[in-house]
């Protein structure tokens, strides 16, 4: 249960740290904010890969479709999960109006996630976030700019400033399209030998709403309603 909720909430080429110059962080946040200012909607292609070392490794591949949007102070997001480690297994992760759910169709059942409204503004990062957004809730250093998959990024590592947030998640690094204020992709590290590599691709960006469809889901007859 844990693994879905931390893909809300967070809901790969790469070379190393050194191979770049260090960016101008100030200019990189500018750039954000511009961006931010046309950023509407965006649908992205994903795959979640969650590694763990210890105490046993273990790897796991969730793939699906994610959508985000912003209408002012206005987002919401949904995980539209279709495998797990090759497996069909649908699953809808969303957050709309303040609110976290999961509908699991196999079971079927619907988790209402209440205290994790709390990280809200934490569902949104690298999508349509500015730059001031980012600085606000973070401690930001511009390791430069760097190439993924063909896209002209800037790889920033994020530490949060709440120190809530930072125990379980002690540092993120982000892969940001600064022309489109979109994030290709994203490690966290959870510390304990847990990491999660996000990668998006088949990135579409749009100044219309999304369908509303995409941000909610219709229960089965006779799925059960659980609050956590």
């Amino acid at each position: 249960m844990r693994k879905f909720v931390f893909t809300a909430l967070v809901m790969v080429v790469s070379l190393p740290a050194w191979a770049f110059p260090a960016g101008n962080l100030q200019a990189t946040l500018e750039k954000l904010n511009q961006a931010a200012k046309n950023f509407r909607s965006t649908s992205a292609d994903f795959e979640f890969d969650t590694n763990q070392t210890e105490p046993v490794p273990d790897t796991d591949v969730l793939k699906g479709v994610s959508y985000y949007e912003r209408a002012g102070a206005n987002f919401q997001m949904a995980a539209h999960i279709a495998t797990d480690n090759g497996a069909q297994a649908p699953k809808i992760y969303t957050f709309s109006k303040g609110v976290f759910q999961l509908y699991e169709p196999m079971i079927p059942q619907v988790t209402t996630f209440r205290q994790a409204s709390k990280f809200a503004e934490y569902v949104m990062l690298g999508f349509g976030a500015s730059g001031d957004e980012l600085k606000a809730k973070w401690d930001i250093t511009d390791l430069g700019a760097e190439t993924i998959s063909g896209v002209e990024t800037e790889k920033l590592e994020l530490v949060a400033k709440d120190p809530t947030v930072r125990k379980n998640l002690p540092k993120v690094t982000i892969w940001m399209d600064l022309e489109r204020a979109v994030s290709i992709k994203q490690i966290f590290d959870e510390g304990q030998g847990m990491t999660r590599v996000c990668t998006y691709s088949n990135i579409k960006t749009s100044q219309k709403p999304l369908p509303e469809s995409d941000f909610t889901f219709k229960p089965k007859p006779g799925t059960q309603y659980i609050n956590r």
